[in-house]
């Protein structure tokens, strides 16, 4: 085992972090455009799942912006945050290595939550809720779209 052979599940884990559903859409849009990713990912292959993945990151996206909005550290956001980083964790890891690929994800995602909500907190007082958070949006939807990118291969021959 190599630990570069993670190095997207830790990626994906730091998208996590930011944007908890963000990763499982990414995925969820690779699969629908034919990418594959190392891992095997059973549970995005179902429509319902894959579907439900692309509404829910582009829900978050408009959610975050409300005023009423909870913090991403709040237990309902943290358990959206392990959730979603261990299934694209496992799905970018090696085939075969899914586990460790889920651990890694995780272990990333949750102690960068509070790390990237006291940044977030700090842009807000600056530029605003919205402002900040379409930033970080930007940012973070690339990030996102960038790793499952460079971790997927296309199935179309």
């Amino acid at each position: 085992m190599k630990l570069t052979d993670y190095v997207y599940s830790a990626l994906i884990g730091f998208v996590a972090s930011c944007r908890s559903m963000t990763p499982m859409a990414a995925i969820a849009a690779a699969r629908i455009s034919g990418r594959d990713t190392p891992g095997r990912l059973l549970l995005l292959d179902r429509p319902l799942f894959k579907y439900g993945a692309l509404a829910m990151g582009v829900g978050e996206l408009f959610g975050d912006k409300m005023k009423s909005a909870p913090d991403r550290t709040v237990f309902l956001g943290l358990s959206a945050r392990v959730a979603s980083a261990g299934i694209a964790g496992a799905a970018l890891a090696p085939d075969g290595k899914e586990k460790a690929g889920a651990a890694i994800a995780i272990s990333a995602a949750v102690p960068l939550a509070y790390a990237t909500l006291a940044a977030r907190k700090r842009a807000m007082t600056e530029i605003g809720q919205t402002r900040s958070g379409l930033i970080e949006d930007s940012l973070i939807v690339a990030l996102g779209a960038a790793v499952i990118f460079l971790a997927t291969r296309s199935n179309r021959t």
